[in-house]
């Protein structure tokens, strides 16, 4: 049986009660498995980028429990949380949050400047992934010269550095245009040579596309939930009819 990088068991979270609202989380159960890219989809409010922040250990459950490999973060102490995320957990928001007063290779290899380690110690892997990502001539250049796609690039880089269990991303595509959107969602896709398992977070279709397996969250809960077979299609009729397939499976279930 594939491995399980990170999985919640009836996890709930209730922030500040309005009447009539329901729990950001309510009783969620879901396993993230090694080599798969995961699509959480939902409606705004719907409780996905809370999802999100607990496999990556940036909140924490009022029920239920949260694991990342054989950890159990309830288990955990702040300096052990902190280490987690360093180590096993890669993150990419939808604003590449770069450090503007870091060079592209320093930002990509950020963890590690961070810990204070020499530069010799890094900067073979952090030039291996610019060169993966087509950004190895801009390795010196400030985060001010980047476009937004090349920024969002580098922050998929910085997430990969420590090939990471776990790769989470939050709407990595919201601020871009429809072709930079789509040469990220290609890295992306093939991040699951570098990290054990992907999982983003989208109410775009096109993102959805990229998916191995579909989960709709609805009012905090899990409604729906699907294995998408030809994520990796080859040629541009392929996409169509699975971008299609997608289309309509969302459009029933969401």
């Amino acid at each position: 049986m594939t491995r399980v990088v990170a999985h919640v068991q009836e996890v709930s979270r209730r922030f500040e009660p309005v009447a009539g609202r329901p729990p950001a989380l309510d009783h969620v159960s879901l396993e993230v498995r090694a080599g798969e890219v995961l699509a959480i989809v939902g409606r705004s409010g719907s409780g996905k980028t809370t999802l999100l922040q607990m496999l990556g250990a940036l909140d924490e459950p009022d029920d239920g429990s949260v694991w990342v490999g054989d950890t159990a973060l309830k288990d955990l102490r702040d300096s052990e949380r902190t280490r987690l995320r360093r180590e096993e957990i890669g993150f990419v928001f939808q604003d590449a949050q770069l450090v503007p007063t870091m060079s592209v290779e320093e930002n990509v290899a950020l963890t590690a400047v961070i810990a204070g380690k020499r530069r010799d110690a890094w900067t073979e892997r952090a030039m291996e992934i610019l060169t993966d990502l087509g950004l190895s001539h801009l390795a010196r250049a400030r985060p001010s010269r980047l476009s937004g796609g090349e920024s969002q690039r580098v922050a998929l880089g910085r997430a990969l550095f420590a090939r990471p269990a776990l790769l989470l991303a939050d709407e990595p595509t919201g601020a871009l245009d429809s072709a930079t959107s789509r040469s990220v969602l290609t890295l992306l896709r093939r991040a699951v040579d570098e990290a054990a398992a992907v999982v983003v977070v989208t109410h775009d279709l096109e993102t959805a596309c990229i998916a191995d397996r579909l989960v709709v969250l609805r009012d905090g809960r899990i409604v729906a939930e699907s294995r998408m077979t030809a994520a990796s299609c080859t040629s541009e009729d392929e996409r169509r009819l699975h971008e299609e397939r997608v289309r309509s499976w969302l459009a029933e279930h969401r």
